[in-house]
């Protein structure tokens, strides 16, 4: 088995049609912070709040939104969920709630990119 050697860091891509657009909405509504831009390249990275977890967005002009849905577990979905519909986040239909596990709720970026909150129900 092949040593890659990881460092620990994990940089979520996405696609952004506005950087600064996109900067200001993950600042705002998730409390994200700018790690660097190199416009040269059309690239952005913001800070998440788990150490060494970023999201990294590139410049495009026409982005078709991917697969990848990071998670975000958060100790109240509920509250969390209505914090963000109240600052206009649109999310995709109700919470599902699988009973004694989890709680989940996707919802979106400007750019459509699907994001997700979850909540752990199990005890112990």
């Amino acid at each position: 088995m092949s040593q890659l050697n990881y460092t620990g860091k994990l940089v979520l891509t996405f696609p952004s049609t506005d950087l600064q657009r996109t900067r200001d909405w993950y600042e705002h509504h998730l409390g994200f912070s700018h790690c660097f831009t190199a416009d040269q390249v059309g690239w952005m990275e913001l800070a998440s709040h788990m150490k060494d977890v970023n999201l990294g967005f590139g410049k495009n002009a026409q982005p078709k939104p991917g697969n990848s849905i990071p998670v975000f577990d958060v100790t109240d979905l509920d509250n969390a969920r209505q914090t963000l519909e109240a600052g206009g986040v649109s999310f995709d239909g109700d919470t599902i709630v699988i009973d004694g596990m989890v709680k989940l709720a996707t919802f979106y970026d400007p750019d459509q990119n699907a994001l997700m909150l979850s909540q752990n129900l199990m005890v112990g």
